[in-house]
């Protein structure tokens, strides 16, 4: 059989989704992790990712050559930052109904600890369609069908054939900040008007359209976003993930939603502000569990 990647990644998005992070045991050796990540069955409603200092790990014990697998960096530019966290583990949950992650995520826990300690869950949902919480429709030029399996599955320079690396943010939104902002702010913070998604042509350089118009890179910054809205009691954002064959393309938005390339910051940090930040290597799969063992 043919190495391929994990389905979840170039599926369409659940109803409902869970994120779960993980560190690795101090105590846990690479065979041992190995062992228990090689048992997990992995199909479109699961997605597995493994931070770099576990894939240096697993890397050095079976001659898995990831090499452009690296840390989160912390990005920062005046009183804006994308901050870098920690994770060995990660696991995309996805499912058309709630309970069902729930138990399904307990079985992952109590099969994962002997090796690993849960640091993080999220859930997360799709809002009327697919907007965010702000009411704007969320990546709506995202690459599809044959271009998102170009843009988000490696080919073998910087991961193996059929893999793919990701960026995961949890981003947290402050609605006051947001409701305060009249109908045309916000209009021009996003680039678009939020009653038909038009992009507007006179919106400022600090939209964000412009700020991540990933077309207008060289080269283009093209990412398969899977991103979601999250929600925690009073707390709620957008879970921000992307898929790429490398991270290339991912640090060339960040970096000019940033401003570090001209000075001009995204407007949407007026409302909202990134509390984690990770990378994650997805291995292939081969008949049906990851291709690490």
């Amino acid at each position: 059989m043919t190495a391929s990647p994990q389905p979840g990644i170039l599926a369409g998005l659940p109803a409902h989704a869970r994120y779960l992070t993980f560190l690795r045991n101090a105590d846990a050796d690479v065979t041992s992790v190995l062992r228990i990540l090689s048992e997990i069955a992995v199909d479109d409603s699961l997605v597995i990712g493994l931070g770099p200092q576990l894939t240096a790990a697993v890397g050095a014990a079976r001659g898995v050559e990831v090499p452009g697998m690296r840390s989160f960096p912390k990005l920062q530019h005046n009183a804006n930052q994308m901050p870098s966290s920690a994770g060995d583990l990660w696991l995309w949950q996805r499912a058309d109904d709630r309970g069902i992650l729930m138990h399904q995520s307990r079985q992952w826990i109590a099969q994962l600890e002997a090796a690993f300690e849960l640091t993080d869950l999220t859930d997360s949902f799709v809002y009327s369609g697919g907007l965010d919480l702000t009411g704007y429709e969320d990546g709506t030029e995202n690459p599809v069908d044959e271009h998102a399996a170009k843009v988000g599955i490696a080919d073998g320079t910087a991961a193996p054939i059929g893999s793919s690396m990701v960026a995961v943010q949890k981003w947290l939104h402050d609605f006051k900040k947001f409701d305060a902002l009249s109908s045309l702010q916000q209009d021009h913070a996003i680039g678009r008007r939020r009653i038909d998604n038009e992009e507007l042509n006179d919106a400022p350089e600090s939209a964000h359209v412009k700020r991540t118009a990933q077309e207008a890179f060289d080269p283009e910054a093209f990412v398969v976003r899977r991103s979601m809205p999250w929600l925690d009691g009073q707390q709620a954002g957008l879970m921000f993930v992307a898929f790429g064959a490398s991270f290339d393309a991912f640090e060339a938005l960040a970096n000019n939603m940033l401003g570090l390339n001209d000075g001009i910051s995204d407007a949407l940090f007026q409302f909202t502000t990134a509390v984690t930040g990770n990378y994650y290597w997805c291995p292939p799969r081969l008949d049906g569990h990851l291709l690490i063992a």
